[in-house]
């Protein structure tokens, strides 16, 4: 995990926000990294030391003449720290940081740090808006700070707006994936995804469908935005990201491949994850199909065109990947498939199994290019997609 091990430091400054600043501490801590937590003397306002103290076991650090062994505090912890995050950020410590302010423990900290910074801002809309704000926020993005920027939701003044807090989870995903792409081995690059299973429709309330949840796709996206690369995605249904990423709304097989055929130019890199059907009918009832009626229905279906294949033709320089979902001969149907689709890579799995393949957070693939054929364990799904990512980028160099 990306925080294991990590020493951060977590300052909790004055926002009815401040609540969300201990799940974010419990998050850390649940996924290995030592936290500890600083709290202004409007944050103590909200939320009170010991709710950080119980979570971090840790005092929390709230007077900037608190001193440990004859050393200042503040001053010890800023050179033990990997990352500080400031969340909730108000306009007022956001102010402080840019122009280098250092009156309490938090801005001496933060003065006397040379650790990564991530501020998660938090406040009314207006003040968001304010120039003043927008001055403070671009100094500190010249000055190398992670801005994780608020949301539109409720605020306390009672209407929805630009200045929620993000919620916990999507602070840290967030800082993650941005952090991880500055040094990506596809930085620079464009990468298009497909995801999910496609619906051939049979009337205005039935269709034809499969399994497939798109979760292998999107955890693509997410190690590919790990990777620094610029990610665009195709799918039946978008999804909730944490981090920037274009996505495109595809639902039938037809519509996914113009969607491809339009985007595939703009791309470098193609990874075929969507399950595609393979037939769709040929004739769409305009209108309900009565079971009364129905009786030894017969539905004529259709070829539908075949997306890998097309990118293969026209892949120029681009790299192609596809996946390969099988439930028998894996290893050969997938090197196969190789070949006649003019792909560079093949991602074999094998569907047949309960703990991989659709529907599931578990995946085992094998990984099948012109120079390798690389079985892997099983695993979640985002650390296969993070495995998938890495021999790309190993294919590219």
């Amino acid at each position: 995990m990306f925080y294991q091990n990590k020493n951060i430091i977590v300052i909790v400054t004055g926002s009815i926000a401040a609540f969300k600043a201990a799940v974010l501490v419990r998050y850390l801590i649940e996924q290995g990294a030592q936290v500890r937590v600083s709290l202004t003397a409007a944050g103590a306002k909200f939320v009170g030391p010991l709710t950080f103290s119980t979570l971090t076991k840790y005092p929390v650090l709230q007077d900037i003449f608190d001193q440990n062994d004859g050393q200042v505090l503040h001053v010890k912890w800023a050179r033990w720290a990997d990352y500080i995050f400031v969340v909730p950020a108000t306009a007022d410590f956001l102010a402080k940081a840019a122009n280098g302010l250092a009156d309490d423990a938090a801005s001496s900290t933060l003065l006397a740090s040379s650790a990564r910074k991530i501020a998660a801002p938090a406040m009314n809309d207006q003040m968001w808006e304010n120039q003043a704000t927008k001055r403070n926020v671009k100094q500190l993005k010249k000055d190398g700070w992670l801005i994780i920027e608020p949301v539109v939701g409720f605020l306390a003044e009672g209407y929805d707006a630009k200045g929620r807090l993000p919620e916990p989870e999507d602070i840290i995903l967030q800082a993650q994936v941005r952090l991880l792409a500055e040094k990506g081995s596809l930085k620079g690059k464009k990468i298009l995804i497909t995801a999910g299973g496609t619906r051939e429709a049979l009337d205005p309330v039935r269709y034809l469908t499969n399994r497939s949840s798109g979760k292998m796709g999107y955890n693509l996206a997410q190690a590919a935005a790990e990777a620094g690369a610029e990610v665009t995605i195709i799918s039946p249904k978008s999804k909730k990201t944490a981090y920037p990423l274009k996505q495109i709304e595809a639902v039938s097989a037809l519509e996914m491949f113009d969607s491809v055929k339009k985007e595939l130019k703009n791309n470098d890199i193609f990874i075929s994850a969507a399950a595609i059907s393979d037939f769709r009918p040929e004739k769409f009832s305009s209108q309900k199909i009565k079971k009364n009626g129905a009786a030894g229905l017969t539905i004529d279906l259709v070829q539908n065109p075949d997306i890998l294949a097309q990118a293969g033709r026209e892949k120029q320089n681009r790299f192609i990947a596809g996946f390969a979902a099988e439930t028998e001969k894996i290893i050969d149907h997938a090197k196969a498939k190789l070949v006649s689709k003019k792909a560079d890579m093949i991602i074999a799995n094998d569907v047949s199994r309960s703990d991989a393949g659709f529907s599931v957070d578990t995946n085992q693939v094998t990984i099948i290019s012109k120079k390798t054929v690389k079985k892997l364990p099983l695993m979640s799904k985002l650390a296969a997609a993070r495995k998938i990512i890495d021999e790309i980028a190993k294919e590219l160099d």
